[in-house]
C-alpha cells in the first residue's frame, strides 16, 4: 500500500512543478549565501592561524564551502527538472534521472543536517584553539629574536589594537609570565636579579602590561607598569579606580569577531535544509504523479502521488539497485 497517497489534477501538478521550480532556485541562493560564509570564515581563520592552537578549524568553512556549492548544483538542475515536468512529454527526458536525483538529494540534505550540527559545535571548538593559542602568543611575546616567533610580539600588539583587549581572559594574564626579554633586563639591577631569583622558574614576572594593552579613551596618561601598586602613582587606587587597560580579554573578542556576526547567518543554516526537505518531497510526488499519468496514457487525467510505492518495511527489505533497475525498465518499456 502506497504511504501518504495524494490525488493529483493536471492542475495541481502544474502548479506543483511550478513551486518546485521557485524552491529550487531559492535554495541556489541559499547555496551561495552558504559557500560565502565558508568562504569568510576560511579567510579570516588563516589570517591569525598563529594565535590559535593546530585543530581541525577549516572543517566547518569547508564543509560550509562544499555543501553550498553542491547545493548549486543540485538545486539549477532540480529547477531544470521541475521546470520541463510542466509538459508531460519533456518528463520523459528526465524519467530516468527522476529517481537517481531524487536518492542524491535525500543524501545530501543528510550532509546538511550533519552540517548543520557541525555549524553549532564550532564555537566549543574555536574557544579552546584561542584559549591555547593566546597562551602561546602570549608566552612567545618577548622572543623578538628568536626564527618563527619573532613576528609574534607585532600580531599580539596589533590584535590588542585593533581589537580594545588585553591578555588572553584580562590583563592580569600578563602577570604571569615574562614578556619582557632578558636582553634588555639589567642583570647588574639588584632589583631585577632579586626579582627573577624570587621566582621558582626563574621568570623576571611584574604586575605590567604592553602597551597595546592601553585604553586610548582614557583621559590619564596609561598606567603600565605597578599597576597593583597605588603608591608608585599620584591619586590612583588599583582597587576602586577604573584601569585605562582595555577590561576585554582577547579570547572573548575574537570569540565575538568570529560568531556574533556570522550568528544571524548560521542561525538561518537550517533554512537550506527545511528547502531541500520540501524539495525532496515534493518532487517526489511529482515524479510518482507523471509516472501514473504516463500508465494511463491520458495527460489530463488524474494521477496518485505518493512518498513510498509499498510500506516502509517493505521498501527498505528492497535493495537499492533493485528499485532502480525495476524504475529503468518500466521507464524503457513506456
Amino acid at each position: 500500500m502506497a504511504v501518504l497517497k495524494v490525488k493529483f489534477t493536471k492542475t495541481k501538478r502544474d502548479k506543483l512543478a511550478q513551486v518546485l521550480w521557485v524552491l529550487n532556485w531559492i535554495s541556489v541562493v541559499t547555496g551561495l549565501i552558504l559557500f560565502s560564509l565558508g568562504l569568510f570564515l576560511k579567510v579570516e581563520l588563516e589570517k591569525r592561524r598563529e594565535l590559535m592552537a593546530e585543530r581541525e578549524l577549516h572543517s566547518v568553512p569547508n564543509m560550509l564551502i562544499t555543501v553550498g556549492l553542491i547545493a548549486c548544483a543540485i538545486n539549477f538542475l532540480g529547477g531544470k527538472i521541475c521546470y520541463d515536468c510542466v509538459d508531460t512529454n519533456k518528463f520523459l527526458r528526465w524519467k530516468l534521472v527522476m529517481l537517481p536525483y531524487i536518492i542524491l538529494t535525500f543524501f545530501f540534505t543528510l550532509c546538511i543536517l550533519v552540517g548543520a550540527l557541525m555549524c553549532y559545535s564550532m564555537r566549543g571548538e574555536l574557544e579552546e584553539a584561542l584559549v591555547v593559542g593566546l597562551q602561546d602568543a602570549m608566552r612567545f611575546y618577548k622572543d623578538t629574536d628568536t626564527p618563527g616567533r619573532c613576528f609574534l610580539k607585532r600580531t599580539v600588539d596589533l590584535l590588542q589594537i585593533q581589537f580594545q583587549c588585553c591578555g588572553n581572559t584580562g590583563h592580569r594574564d600578563w602577570f604571569q609570565i615574562q614578556w619582557v626579554s632578558n636582553r634588555y633586563l639589567d642583570m647588574s639591577c639588584k632589583e631585577v636579579v632579586d626579582r627573577i631569583r624570587s621566582n621558582v622558574e626563574g621568570k623576571y614576572l611584574m604586575d605590567g602590561v604592553p602597551f597595546s594593552c592601553c585604553n586610548v579613551n582614557s583621559p590619564r596618561p596609561c598606567i603600565q607598569y605597578q599597576i597593583t601598586n597605588n603608591s608608585a602613582h599620584y591619586n590612583y587606587d588599583y582597587q576602586s579606580e577604573e584601569l585605562n587597560l582595555w577590561k576585554r580579554g582577547c579570547r572573548q573578542a575574537l570569540l565575538e569577531y568570529y560568531t556574533m556576526p556570522n550568528e544571524p547567518r548560521l542561525s538561518l543554516y537550517p533554512l537550506p535544509l527545511l528547502l531541500q526537505l520540501s524539495v525532496l518531497t515534493g518532487v517526489r510526488y511529482l515524479q510518482t504523479a507523471l509516472e501514473n499519468v504516463l500508465r494511463q496514457g491520458d495527460p489530463e487525467c488524474e494521477s496518485d502521488g505518493y512518498l513510498l510505492e509499498t510500506s516502509l518495511a517493505e521498501t527498505c527489505s528492497k535493495p537499492l539497485y533493485y528499485k532502480l533497475l525495476s524504475s529503468n525498465e518500466g521507464a524503457t518499456s513506456t
